[in-house]
């Protein structure tokens, strides 16, 4: 995990780097869903669920058809919950077992768009990288609140790719920066990524006997090629000639 926030600071510093004249900047949040392919698929048949922001700024104003900026995301694609006794001496108190199976990407976003002002379709292209990682959450049974968190799997993966959406604009917001009007769109974007390989774990790949008190992993190592499809909104702030 130490060296993913290194290279998400790498990725921020590089966006920021020599740029003092920004005319427009937009922001976006996705709901997300992501389809295993390739070698992932034959190990993850299961549709990930989760979502995504993304920044971008514009040097020359939104008006342009060129934009940088992060995406960060994040996917949850296998879950597993079990009660258990507290311990081999007090088997007679018992607690809720939660695992968790995730992905957290980041990716220098570079955008390719039209300017038009009521649909904008757009190209992108991501640069950057996935954490792979498994954790399993002790709560008690009372109020399911936290006892423990342990990591058990975690691995990262270079990942690159591309894809295609399209804004449709819904309404103007109030720009404070400007005291003018900024545009509010429907985000609906498709990106394929492509992953190298990575070990990481599913759902049963936790093997626990709880009679030895034993816990056995079976990893599973493949490339990550990822298919997404999202759904959110994405607004523009202090943009010229709205």
């Amino acid at each position: 995990m130490r060296n993913a926030k290194l290279i998400l600071l790498f990725l921020v510093t590089l966006i920021f780097a020599g740029t003092t004249d920004i005319s427009a900047q937009s922001g976006g949040i996705n709901l997300t869903l992501g389809f295993p392919r390739g070698e992932f698929y034959q190990y993850v048949k299961r549709t990930g669920i989760g979502g995504s922001i993304e920044g971008l700024i514009y040097p020359y104003g939104d008006r342009t058809p060129f934009g940088i900026g992060l995406n960060l995301g994040f996917m949850n694609y296998g879950n597993e919950s079990r009660n258990a006794r507290w311990s081999t001496t007090i088997p007679d108190a018992t607690v809720n077992v939660d695992r968790s199976n995730n992905i957290l990407n980041y990716h220098l976003l570079i955008r390719l768009q039209t300017n038009n002002t009521l649909i904008r379709p757009y190209l992108d292209l991501l640069f950057g990288g996935s954490y792979f990682f498994t954790e399993t959450t002790v709560r008690n049974e009372k109020d399911n609140e936290e006892i423990t968190t342990s990591n058990n799997s975690e691995d990262h993966a270079w990942s690159y790719g591309g894809g295609a959406g399209i804004l449709f604009k819904v309404t103007d917001l109030n720009d404070p920066a400007t005291g003018g009007k900024s545009p509010l769109f429907i985000d609906f974007k498709v990106r394929y990524l492509m992953g190298s390989e990575a070990q990481y774990l599913k759902e049963g790949d936790l093997i626990v006997n709880e009679t030895t008190g034993t816990v056995t992993p079976i990893y599973s190592n493949s490339k990550t090629d990822l298919l997404t499809v999202h759904l959110g909104v994405h607004a523009y702030f202090s943009a010229v000639g709205y």
